[in-house]
């Protein structure tokens, strides 16, 4: 599925197709379905058949970036157009709707998407999108997708999930629910810190997701032949690596919840977690992700994050290395993270020398 032996060479590894344009026939047809590679291109079309049988969609489009496919969706929308999403979330969403479909008329509402009640009370008779992201960023919050996805449909409009923090081998929003699944495949499924790009899958070839491939198409924002190849490559090891991932920061935070230093830590695995019931009936594990407050103020943050060895101080996550951020910092004035937390992206290193090198830096 999306990954074939190349039928001219017999080549195991697909090639990369640098080429922008295709041979026409003489009577100006496209004899083998390629035209130019904004349009489409044989690496990415693998890709996009790879990403929707993982989701488990019929239809998937590969974008540039995470953003890039977030900006579709709601690009794909009418101005006048409703939108309820979480009050909180990756902040780049957030600035997409306030900073660029706001201006553009489109109505949002920031709500708690954990909470079903709010998510009720928040339905206009224009909502046309409900977004969530589940476990949320930076705080993990969960929601309840086939809840939620249940409110959106009553109401006539769709479920959105940004399923980029659990990766469809945690987590299956198209099963329970949603009508389309985004990713920022820059993360997990790339899983080297080495390329960009994102993705919109569908459950339906309908035409709204027909909207957004006409967005793609035209507006460009489509990853390189090479992007894509790197991004397949990626998900060829995505099963292993999430599971690894998620056993580490499994352990990790458990040590962290008992650190004297530690005021608080976020992981749905952990017991105490508000919606740990529902991720463990949503998801096979919890994931690569936790964010932990330590005790004292700002200052007392950054200093521990200078005096990791092994852990990286880096914005972005899903790679093989771990890196660990002052998540407020990069949001900006307007956060509502508070300045005693770091957001850790658990890697693949050896668990017990990441915990040593938490311990030695905690003090």
């Amino acid at each position: 599925m999306g990954h074939a032996i190349d039928p001219h060479t017999g080549a195991i590894a697909s090639p990369i197709y640098l080429s922008t344009t295709y041979e026409r026939n003489a009577d100006g047809s496209y004899p083998r379905g390629y035209s130019y590679s904004r349009t489409d291109n044989p690496n990415r079309h693998n890709l996009e058949t790879v990403i929707a049988g993982l989701e488990g969609g019929t239809v998937a489009a590969a974008f540039s970036s995470g953003l890039a496919a977030i900006g579709a969706v709601f690009q794909a929308l009418s101005p006048g157009d409703h939108v309820i999403a979480p009050e909180i979330l990756y902040h780049g969403t957030t600035r997409i709707l306030k900073d660029i479909f706001s201006p553009w008329n489109l109505q949002v509402s920031f709500v708690d998407t954990a909470d079903k009640s709010k998510v009720k009370s928040a339905v206009r008779d224009n909502t046309k999108i409900i977004f969530v992201e589940t476990p949320s960023n930076p705080t993990l919050s969960v929601t309840d997708i086939k809840a939620i996805a249940g409110i959106a449909h009553t109401a006539g409009a769709i479920c959105v999930c940004d399923n980029t923090w659990a990766t469809p081998v945690l987590q299956r929003p198209l099963e329970l629910g949603a009508d389309l699944v985004i990713h920022s495949t820059t993360k997990y499924f790339g899983g080297h810190s080495d390329v960009l790009g994102g993705a919109v899958v569908g459950s339906n070839d309908d035409e709204f997701f027909g909207r957004i491939r006409k967005i793609q198409q035209i507006g460009g924002a489509v990853p390189s032949p090479f992007d894509a190849w790197l991004l397949l490559r990626g998900a060829q090891t995505l099963p292993c690596r999430i599971r690894n991932h998620s056993e580490s920061a499994l352990k990790i935070s458990k040590y962290l919840s008992n650190h004297p230093q530690v005021e608080r830590v976020y992981y749905p695995g952990l017991s105490e977690h508000p919606g740990h019931e529902i991720a463990r009936k949503q998801m096979s594990q919890f994931g690569g992700m936790l964010s932990f407050e330590v005790k004292g103020d700002k200052q007392r943050a950054l200093e521990v994050t200078g005096k990791l060895k092994i852990i990286i101080r880096g914005t972005s996550l899903g790679g093989v290395e771990s890196l660990i951020e002052h998540r407020a910092s990069i949001e900006g004035p307007e956060s509502r993270t508070p300045n005693t937390l770091l957001r850790l992206s658990v890697g693949l290193e050896n668990v017990d020398d990441l915990i040593d090198d938490l311990s030695n830096a905690l003090g």
